[in-house]
């Protein structure tokens, strides 16, 4: 029935979640909704919304395996409940732990965004090795990582890259998640000095992505790490990242994200593009000179 004074809209967008497994309860005894910008200006009220509640989706990847386990105590006592169906026996079978790669050298660094979180299943005898096993686990709902980050771990898994621009040739999701393995395996040297100039080579710039992955080159070198998001970026500024402020930044060949980095909606991350000029203007509030070739 229609209401006076009342209007439904249909709009089309999405609904922003973590992953796509994500659910969005629905509250109860609402019987109606306001929408707020995130400056809080209003956009109205309504009576209901539909498109946006949805229940958990089934797991992207149902099954998680790990071959050639060596467990250690937490896992033994999860294989030890193997079968077990009661409370205290499913409790003993959840496990939950960020996945590390294991360099050359021995040294173990995060793999950011990896996680193996469910119940533990079942477990065998591996054929990577005697004495090694296979565990199967039950995995919960979470979206996993693009099969690309194992490209990205193999370029790193003798330490940082020798060279610059191996990120390049990625897609945007794998550029992210090139810097992402940055951050992991960040070097920890003190920072340059104020007032160092840092050449910036903008050929591969074709999107934001790109510009975190060439900026942290820029200033810590092949593999280099300075944000990998807005907020990362804006944290590098205040120190501790490899630069202090102020500095000379040399961009090289910025034609290139002048043409690529243009206002628009920006259908990864949901949201207005960040522009070249929005660049040019956080850089130079943060006290960072450049200079355009």
């Amino acid at each position: 029935m229609t209401m006076p004074g009342t209007r439904d809209i249909d709009l089309s967008g999405f609904v922003h979640v973590y992953d796509r497994t994500d659910a969005v309860e629905r509250p109860s005894d609402v019987t109606e909704f306001t929408l707020l910008a995130r400056n809080e200006m209003s956009y109205g009220t309504c009576r209901d919304v539909t498109g946006v509640f949805r229940d958990l989706a089934a797991p992207l990847v149902p099954q998680v395996r790990l071959l050639g386990a060596r467990p250690e105590t937490h896992m033994l006592t999860a294989l030890g409940a193997i079968g077990q169906s009661t409370d205290a026996g499913l409790r003993r079978r959840r496990i939950r732990a960020e996945v590390y790669a294991v360099v050359a050298d021995g040294s173990a660094d995060p793999v950011i965004g990896a996680v193996v979180s469910g119940t533990v299943e079942a477990v065998e005898p591996s054929q990577v090795g005697p004495g090694l096993l296979d565990v199967t686990v039950n995995s919960d709902p979470q979206e996993p990582l693009p099969t690309g980050v194992l490209d990205i771990l193999a370029r790193w898994r003798t330490g940082r890259p020798a060279k610059k621009n191996l990120w390049a040739g990625y897609d945007r999701e794998l550029r992210h998640h090139w810097a992402g393995v940055a951050l992991g395996r960040r070097s920890g040297a003190p920072d340059q000095p104020p007032g160092t100039t840092y050449d910036l080579d903008g050929r591969y710039v074709t999107d934001i992505e790109g510009f975190y992955c060439a900026i942290g080159e820029a200033i810590n070198g092949p593999g280099g790490y300075f944000g990998w998001n807005l907020d990362a970026l804006d944290d590098g500024f205040s120190g501790g990242f490899g630069a202090q402020t102020p500095f000379r930044l040399v961009w090289h060949d910025s034609v290139v994200a002048r043409e690529h980095l243009t206002e628009g909606y920006d259908r990864r991350r949901l949201g207005p593009t960040v522009t070249f000029d929005y660049l040019l203007d956080m850089l130079r509030t943060r006290q960072v000179e450049i200079d355009l070739r």
